[in-house]
């Protein structure tokens, strides 16, 4: 049972309150920006101070999740237990659809076990975002390089997950609200295969959080979207890893079909 949740599902109460500042600005992605800029900055100023400890970063999470569904989005989380349902540390291998999954993902997972990013390097540099990142100690990539960054998640990897911390990785070059399976690269499961953990998949549907045309986080608000993330039982890799790539693709890629057939055209 997930020591937040207290089940293994979660779904947003109907009737959730909304936040004053969304109800000042209409609805509006205004009043959204202005929570996420406040919440960022009380976490960053934690952070340069070196003081962001496990339990600030899991409640900086849990703010925004919850200014999230001030503003109008409704969460549906399945699949909880999978996070519980075996020793040791994982690799969590998801889809990237927006920002909210760097937001919220460490308050859904790190409740129930320690974890951090492989991450675009560029993330630890931003002035708001990049102390907080930095305190996580996660695995860097620069995301120009397939084989340079492969070469660092299997060097660094390994000792973050023997450290007893999971690590979320998002094989996507790019956030995108459709998944292409296949620019969908198997550094994760290359990663699992040599530390010898499991992995387990996550699909993600978070385009409530639209990517901007200029500044990328800053992206239209559609509270009329749902926001899903299902997480599947356990694979244990085995031989090249082949086999739980695919499983990995075919778990996001079914997923995302059931939820477009049973959404209304948008």
């Amino acid at each position: 049972m997930h020591p937040i949740f207290q089940a293994s599902r979660y779904e947003t109460p109907a009737g959730y309150p909304r936040q004053p500042l969304d109800r000042l600005f209409l609805g509006t992605r205004l009043g959204f920006y202005l929570l996420y800029l406040n919440a960022v900055l009380a976490t960053s100023r934690v952070a340069r101070r070196g003081e962001l400890d496990d339990q600030g970063w899991v409640g900086a999470s849990f703010r925004i999740f919850h200014d999230i569904e001030g503003c109008g989005g409704r969460f549906a989380l399945e699949g909880l237990e999978n996070l519980e349902q075996f020793p040791g540390p994982a690799v969590i291998i998801a889809n990237h659809q927006s920002t909210m999954e760097t937001m919220i993902l460490p308050g859904v997972i790190q409740p129930v076990r320690p974890v951090t990013f492989v991450v675009k390097d560029s993330l630890l540099h931003g002035p708001l975002f990049g102390p907080v990142m930095r305190s996580r100690d996660p695995i860097a990539l620069s995301r120009q390089n397939p084989r340079e960054d492969l070469k660092k998640v299997l060097e660094e990897g390994p000792r973050v997950l023997a450290g007893g911390r999971s690590l979320i990785v998002f094989p996507q070059a790019h956030r995108r609200d459709d998944f292409d399976p296949a620019g969908f690269n198997s550094l994760g499961v290359k990663l699992a295969l040599k530390a010898g953990v499991p992995v387990i998949p996550a699909a993600l549907q978070t385009d409530f959080w639209g990517n901007g045309r200029l500044i990328r986080v800053l992206g239209p608000i559609r509270p009329h979207r749902p926001i899903r993330m299902v997480f599947g039982a356990p694979i244990h890799p085995t031989g090249n890893g082949r086999e739980a790539h695919q499983a990995v693709v075919d778990f996001i890629t079914g997923r995302l079909a059931e939820w477009k057939r049973s959404d209304p055209p948008r």
